[in-house]
């Protein structure tokens, strides 16, 4: 009796092994299955590059009339009916930088306008090294990751994608579409925003909404230096306040930083591949009627001494200004120590940040005027 359970035990757990061995077998051969049949990988950006280039035409993302409109603002043809803030003027042997910024009327993004001029260089080279996006992923660390996704050939046309991180917040994504053009002594680059097939939206960044940026480089006329002219717009979902503050506080220190940058690109003879399609190899020319327009502007942004007096006296009457009350309610700035504390809607929190705000007024009234006047060229 002994002897037929323990058969039976063993033939029903060799069964229960065998199915078992079956099941796994099935399970290992469907997801075979559905690997080869049922999930298709999308390619990588860069793997798509080549078929990128051979597609058909891209839309007139760009074109002359976007131009057209980035050599009005250059020119600041409108400026009259803007109001511009100034916001830094640096500079040291090697390069200097000028800034301001304007509010829009129509409550678009705040728009700059920046000139830097660049000691010792050809205009040629600094155009090289500002399209040189694969050599900007080695010096600038903001940027996560570029990748260029379709040239047209016939336009001229680039569009490419950019990852760029800011600190304690989501990375940002640009997908933009730019084209340059060269004039008798000039050259200019127009970007904007777009969207391609080639990337979808994913949650994990923050796609770049609005983005409007261009410049024109030319030499500096009695100099061995050139000038770069910069118009840039954009909404990256950031709080205003602290993007002006950012701006302010670390754009000198990143132009340093290209500037060191731009010394090495040209040490090292790094010039841009030529086999390579680009916007930079497709240069088209400045429309005629275009050319004829511009106008020589023989005194740059924040470069002739009487710009420089005009800012002081405005940076003086703006300290004896009241604060105002809107900017309290909104919540204060404070940088130093280790914090930046921005208030808003705490009643508590918000008093405390206008009594400092105050005090700090209170003290900068108090400094000397000659103290004050040798202060104001930051």
């Amino acid at each position: 009796m002994n002897s037929v359970f323990f058969r039976r035990d063993v033939s029903v757990t060799d069964g229960a092994w065998v199915a078992t061995a079956v099941s796994i077998l099935l399970i290992f051969l469907f997801r075979i299955f559905k690997f080869r049949f049922f999930s298709s990988p999308s390619p990588s950006i860069a793997d798509s590059v080549s078929h990128a280039q051979i597609q058909s035409r891209t839309p007139r993302v760009v074109s002359d009339d976007d131009l057209k409109w980035l050599i009005q603002n250059l020119e600041e043809r409108n400026e009259a009916a803007e109001m511009w803030e100034h916001v830094i003027h640096k500079t040291n042997n090697r390069i200097s930088y000028s800034a301001k910024r304007c509010k829009p009327t129509d409550g678009g993004p705040m728009k700059y306008l920046s000139v830097t001029v660049f000691e010792d260089c050809s205009a040629e080279v600094l155009k090289d090294f500002y399209m040189d996006n694969d050599y900007r992923k080695q010096w600038d660390k903001t940027v996560v990751d570029h990748h260029q996704l379709q040239v047209d050939s016939h336009t001229g046309i680039e569009i490419g994608r950019t990852l760029k991180k800011f600190p304690l917040l989501t990375s940002r994504e640009y997908v933009l579409a730019w084209k340059l053009w060269h004039g008798n002594d000039n050259f200019y680059c127009f970007t904007k925003e777009c969207d391609h097939d080639m990337v979808p939206r994913q949650r994990k960044y923050v796609r770049v909404s609005h983005f409007r940026s261009g410049w024109r480089i030319r030499r500096v006329p009695g100099r061995n230096a050139c000038e770069i002219k910069m118009f840039h717009q954009e909404n990256a979902g950031l709080n205003v306040e602290m993007a002006k503050l950012a701006f302010s506080k670390g754009i000198w220190s990143y132009v340093c930083k290209m500037d060191n940058a731009f010394r090495n690109y040209v040490a090292i003879s790094h010039t841009p591949q030529g086999s390579v399609l680009s916007a930079l190899t497709l240069i088209a020319k400045v429309p005629s009627e275009l050319e004829s327009q511009t106008v020589d502007v023989t005194v740059s942004m924040g470069t002739n001494r009487g710009e420089e007096i005009l800012t002081q006296v405005a940076k003086q009457k703006k300290l004896s200004r009241k604060p105002s009350k809107k900017l309290i309610a909104k919540g204060l700035v404070f940088v130093g120590g280790a914090a930046i504390c921005l208030s808003r809607g705490h009643s508590a929190l918000g008093a405390k940040a206008a009594l400092a705000y105050l005090l700090t007024k209170l003290n900068k009234r108090a400094t000397p005027l000659k103290q004050t006047t040798h202060n104001t060229s930051i």
